[in-house]
């Protein structure tokens, strides 16, 4: 198994990233070997595999690019196969529908969303369809001068789409049918004043969704009607220790493989969020924060297996390996950092 982890390489973003680095993910899922770093790339911040694996997609961040890279299955080697334009500026996720047909992009600094067609090769054709996202600005005067949209994940169906809007302080839904987006009806649900809305995760056995809100650091759990594609907020919790006083902002979010945990990243009280999630009810209880080990953790993931989380502390160019409790869903750091400029993104190939 691979791993391959997305980095900031710009002056502007006072980044240290070469580009995109390949790692060998031993069969413990705990030690990453590094296999190979493809320079030359401007931000490739965020990451996508195709469900075979050998297609792997990023955007460019503050570009208006996304890339498709061919993988080698065998030794996990990256190699261009083109660059497409996806229609806005800053394209910060993107997310490929269950038939892999189609690339969804958030532009997040033109406030649009794109979608792309997956051609033969497993390149991109020219944006197909780019829709706004319309709403006043939250009052954040500096975070939310116009639609930011950061995430646009497909719901377990693969029928529908979240859209995190930061800069809006909406959450955007929309029905994904045959390569095309509609909006659902309602076509957004508010989220809390000056929240700004980030990412968000579905529960993959009950209808529940879970985002994180950059600007306040909470997390808010959601009712999700897999029919309509629509959500409805339930309860909204910090995640933060009530002893904290200090500045700080959510990042990222993700349930882990039993469902039975959900955790978020703080970047400025720079650790890692956990919360228990109640299998009736779906609602939230906070369990503890860890600290990344590191600086900026804007990134997070758990191996396939579940039995560990990669913590990826931009500002510290590192990438820390957490042990985690299957019993329990907390966290404790193992071994050394492994030394890797302004990491921001980690994706796992299919295992064989």
């Amino acid at each position: 198994m691979f791993a391959y982890v997305g980095s900031r390489t710009t002056r502007a973003r006072n980044a240290r990233g070469a580009g995109i680095s390949v790692y060998r993910l031993d069969e413990e899922q705990r030690r990453l070997t590094l296999v190979q770093v493809l320079g030359d790339l401007v931000n490739p911040s965020f990451l996508a595999l195709n469900e075979r694996g050998d297609c792997l997609y990023s955007v460019h961040g503050d570009e208006q690019e996304v890339s498709a890279f061919r993988v080698d299955r065998a030794s996990g080697e990256l190699m261009l196969l083109a660059t497409q334009g996806c229609g806005g500026k800053n394209p910060v996720h993107l997310a490929l529908d269950p038939a892999g047909r189609d690339l969804v992009v958030s532009n997040h600094l033109s406030g649009t969303v794109a979608v792309l067609p997956v051609l033969g090769d497993g390149s991109l054709g020219p944006v197909k369809q780019l829709v706004p996202l319309p709403g006043a600005p939250g009052p954040h005067r500096i975070e939310q001068p116009f639609s930011k949209p950061h995430f646009n994940p497909f719901d377990p169906s693969g029928r529908f789409i979240a859209l995190p809007d930061k800069g809006l302080d909406r959450i955007f839904t929309f029905r994904f049918d045959d390569g095309h987006l509609s909006p659902t009806t309602p076509a957004h649900v508010e989220a809390r004043e000056c929240s700004g809305p980030r990412h968000i995760t579905f529960h993959k056995n009950k209808p529940w969704a879970f985002a994180v809100n950059e600007l306040d650091s909470t997390v808010t759990a959601y009712a999700f009607d897999s029919n309509a594609g629509t959500l409805k907020a339930r309860q909204i919790l910090s995640t933060l220790p009530q002893t904290y006083t200090g500045n700080s902002r959510a990042s990222e979010i993700e349930i882990d493989p039993s469902q039975r945990f959900l955790y978020a990243s703080n970047r400025g009280f720079d650790s890692i969020a956990v919360f228990a999630i109640d299998e009736t009810t779906g609602l939230l209880s906070f369990i503890e924060a860890v600290p990344s080990q590191g600086r900026t953790p804007r990134y997070f993931t758990i191996s396939p297996n579940g039995c560990t989380m990669f913590v990826l502390n931009e500002d510290s160019d590192s990438i820390i390996t957490m042990a985690r409790s299957a019993m329990t869903g907390k966290l404790t750091p193992i071994d050394d950092a492994i030394s890797c400029g302004s990491p921001v993104c980690m994706v796992f190939s299919p295992e064989s």
